[in-house]
C-alpha cells in the first residue's frame, strides 16, 4: 500500500494519491512552474509543439493537461487539442482556459482506439504508476503513423551540471516551493521522482518496447529536459 508523507505522495505512486497531491497544488501550480523553471517552462512547450509537427484541423491529446497551459500552446498551431488529467482540480484551476478538458486516468484512457493524430504528455509520464502501461494505452488511442511527443525532466547531460543539478533538486527546490506553492510537501515528492527517473536512452527503450517506433529524444537545457519523438 502506497502511503503518504504529509501531502505528498510516495514514489509507489498509487493513483488517488497522487491526484490528491496534484488537487492540493492546482491554484497555484502554474506561478510555481515559473518560478522553479527560472521562466523556462514556456519554451519548453514551445519545443514539445514544434516537435509534434502539428497540422490545423488534426487531432491532439494532451495528457497530463494540468490546467491547460500546455493545450493552449498546442492549439496555436490550429489542431483539436483536448486536454486531459486525472486531477480534477487541476482542470477546474484551469477553468478560464477556453479548451475542451476531461478527467481522465493516463492507464485507462476514456478515448476508442485511434482518434488521435498526435498525442504528448508533459511531465506527467513520471507520475504514472505503470508508465509502461500507460505508453501502451497512449498508443492504443492514436491512429497507426501518428506521433507521439513525451516532455520530461531528464538527466543533464554535463557531469558537474549534473552535479550542481542534483544539489538543486534535493534542497533548494523544496525550499523555494515553500515560498510560492500551495502545497509545498508535494515539491520533495517531485525533486525524488526526478532523480529516481530513467536516462534519455533508458526510456527510449522503454517507449519503443511499449510499441512505438523511430525514436528520438532532444535534449533542452543541457538535458534538465528530454523531449522523446516517436511514432505509432
Amino acid at each position: 500500500m502506497a502511503t503518504t508523507h504529509g501531502s505528498r505522495a510516495s514514489l509507489e505512486k498509487d493513483p488517488r494519491e497522487v491526484a490528491s497531491m496534484f488537487d492540493g497544488v492546482a491554484k497555484r501550480y502554474d506561478l510555481t512552474n515559473v518560478v522553479l523553471s527560472f521562466g523556462q517552462d514556456r519554451g519548453w512547450r514551445k519545443a514539445t509543439r514544434s516537435a509534434l509537427g502539428l497540422k490545423p484541423g488534426e487531432r491532439v491529446l494532451d495528457l497530463a493537461a494540468g490546467t491547460g497551459v500546455s493545450t493552449v500552446e498546442l492549439g496555436r498551431s490550429g489542431a483539436w487539442c483536448v486536454a486531459t488529467d486525472f486531477s480534477k482540480g487541476m482542470l477546474e484551476a484551469g477553468a478560464e482556459r477556453d479548451v475542451p478538458k476531461v478527467a481522465g486516468d493516463a492507464m485507462h484512457l476514456p478515448y476508442a482506439d485511434g482518434v488521435f493524430d498526435a498525442a504528448t504528455i508533459s511531465f506527467g509520464l513520471r507520475n504514472v504508476s505503470d508508465f509502461d502501461a500507460g505508453l501502451r494505452e497512449i498508443a492504443r488511442v492514436t491512429r497507426p503513423g501518428g506521433r507521439l511527443v513525451v516532455s520530461e525532466f531528464s538527466t543533464p547531460v554535463f557531469g558537474p551540471f549534473r552535479t550542481v543539478y542534483m544539489e538543486y533538486l534535493m534542497k533548494a527546490l523544496p525550499r523555494v516551493a515553500r515560498a510560492v506553492s500551495s502545497n509545498p510537501d508535494a515539491y520533495v515528492y517531485l525533486a525524488e521522482s526526478i532523480r529516481a527517473w530513467p536516462t534519455q536512452e533508458q526510456l527510449a527503450k522503454r517507449i519503443e518496447a511499449a510499441g512505438w517506433k523511430n525514436v528520438q529524444w532532444r535534449n533542452l537545457t543541457g538535458g534538465i529536459v528530454a523531449l522523446h519523438r516517436a511514432t505509432r
